[in-house]
């Protein structure tokens, strides 16, 4: 080959050897770089397989914690519903022993003898006295010219009887009513006289066992009985007495068949209205009924309804 053909065959074959040397530079580089961006997928999977961990480990921490904290929250509801039963249970206590005191102090203002069985049972010495005492205005009294007494916190309630019975087209008066330890002594020795001790004690209670001197207890009677008491049942006062009188806290001492003194359908006592109306709901009488219930009705008797 002459020098001619030599540079013509290297100047055909250098061009080919620069493309393979730049192909072979170019495979080199991407080679690498498809080496470098494996390497950066292998650590960005690491990485992003270390985070998944910690992100499950923190949602497994975090469902742990709200699962305490429920927890928390109903040990929480359960002692504040606790707490607020012990509060309930003290201030019903509380309450409780208020209303107690409330009680006492309203008993301790009351005439404990005021339902207490005195005929030929409890007994009244001469010097009991009810501690308030009013006079009855004379438009009640059947005998406006001699004075009569009734037990002040009671009178309301007596009114109240006498004013409805009038507006029922009913007129009833006072005979009598409030009698001292002495009064009630005179009439029975004057009645022993009269009539007779034996017959005397059928109507007429000794000094100290009459209702008369707690300043509860009234006779009444009405027009057209010329002043008397007997016939008294048969009237309208009687029957509207019978009717209503269990309203204003008044009851019927000595009805018929009593085994205390003979039929009174005059001789009506003051109560209380709650003690009245359950005697009179029940068809019982003052004197059938066990003591000890009866004073339970104490600290109601001036109660209105």
């Amino acid at each position: 080959m002459n020098n001619q053909d030599s540079k013509s065959f290297l100047s055909s074959i250098i061009p080919v050897i620069v493309v393979f040397v730049l192909l072979g530079g170019f495979l080199v580089y991407q080679f690498t770089q498809i080496s470098a961006l494996k390497k950066s997928v292998v650590s960005v999977s690491a990485e992003l397989a270390s985070t998944t961990v910690a992100l499950e480990q923190n949602t497994a921490k975090l469902s742990q914690n709200i699962t305490d904290l429920r927890a928390g929250a109903a040990g929480l509801s359960n002692t504040l519903s606790s707490t607020q039963q012990n509060i309930s249970s003290v201030a019903s206590q509380v309450g409780g022993v208020a209303q107690s005191v409330g009680d006492l102090q309203k008993l301790s203002q009351i005439d404990p003898e005021l339902l207490k069985k005195y005929s030929k049972v409890y007994f009244l010495n001469e010097n009991y006295t009810p501690p308030h005492l009013i006079n009855i205005p004379t438009d009640y009294l059947y005998n406006s010219s001699r004075s009569e007494q009734f037990l002040t916190e009671a009178w309301p309630f007596l009114k109240n009887l006498f004013d409805s019975a009038k507006a029922g087209g009913v007129t009833l008066y006072v005979e009598s009513a409030y009698r001292s330890f002495a009064e009630q002594e005179s009439l029975k020795s004057l009645y022993n006289v009269t009539y007779g001790a034996g017959t005397a004690n059928t109507f007429s209670a000794d000094q100290g066992y009459s209702e008369h001197q707690l300043g509860t207890t009234l006779d009444f009677i009405t027009s057209g009985l010329s002043g008397q008491l007997e016939g008294f049942d048969k009237t309208a006062g009687y029957q509207w007495l019978l009717n209503n009188a269990y309203r204003y806290g008044f009851e019927l001492s000595y009805p018929k068949g009593n085994s205390y003194y003979m039929y009174e359908p005059w001789h009506w006592r003051f109560v209380g209205i709650k003690l009245a109306t359950s005697l009179h709901e029940n068809n019982l009488n003052f004197y059938d009924v066990d003591q000890r219930q009866i004073d339970t009705y104490l600290i109601n008797i001036f109660d209105s309804q």
